[in-house]
């Protein structure tokens, strides 16, 4: 919105017509992601999720946004950065988000495209809705889907230990983001992340030589190394 505010200023100030440019589409914004796509538009209601088309329409219509759109460019535009200390020396290891990023987390998060639909009821076509809704938001910008799905494919598995799922699930379904480093228990709501493409293995997880050998307190010690690790 802002460049091309400034472009168009540069623009009628100079008054040359040869600095124009007419031969590029306009700005992508403003249309309706989901009327323009029948397969999903249909997909959902025959899955068994037709309740939540309008508000797949109301997030369709946020995605096309001028001001979504906007979010998308900056989040791309600022990597994440990485402070290993505070200016006292104090080791933190928090890294630091462009504000239109944290806008991307809390628009997915509070529509529930995480690990929400794992607390509702089966047969409500929660998690239908939450893959329409996930395809619709990674139109506007994909690297935020990766904490995002991370945290939905999480559930499961540590359903497998009653024990971790009840201290860690009802804070990774919340819709609430709660960003930073802090005792899990005290926040409104968690993600999930994982660490696990080896250096040797890139996307092929089958070359990973990682070895976890259970402990006597439940836990696991892990001898490897981590060519890409993505904590959350």
């Amino acid at each position: 919105m802002i460049r091309a505010q400034v472009q168009d200023a540069v623009q009628a100030a100079d008054g040359h017509s040869t600095h124009r440019v007419e031969n590029q589409p306009p700005p992508l914004a403003g249309y309706d992601p989901l009327a323009c796509d029948p397969a999903l538009d249909g997909g959902v209601r025959r899955e068994g999720a037709a309740d939540a088309v309008e508000r797949l329409r109301e997030l369709g219509a946020l995605v096309a946004s001028p001001e979504a759109r906007e979010h998308a460019r900056l989040a791309d535009a600022h990597p994440p950065v990485l402070h290993t200390h505070d200016r006292y020396g104090h080791r933190i290891d928090e890294v630091e988000f462009h504000p239109s990023w944290h806008w991307l987390m809390h628009t997915s998060i509070g529509h529930g495209l995480h690990a929400a639909p794992w607390a509702a009821a089966p047969g409500t076509g929660a998690h239908v809705a939450r893959a329409a809704g996930f395809y619709l938001m990674s139109q506007l910008e994909s690297g935020h889907g990766c904490p995002i799905s991370m945290t939905y494919a999480a559930v499961p598995a540590l359903r497998h230990d009653p024990d971790l799922a009840a201290r860690y699930v009802p804070g990774l379904v919340s819709t609430s983001y709660d960003f930073g480093l802090a005792e899990p228990a005290t926040k409104a709501g968690l993600l999930a992340g994982m660490s696990m493409t080896e250096k040797q293995g890139g996307s092929d997880v089958r070359a990973g030589t990682t070895e976890a050998t259970p402990t006597a307190d439940g836990t696991y010690r892990l001898v490897g190394t981590s060519g890409s690790p993505r904590p959350r």
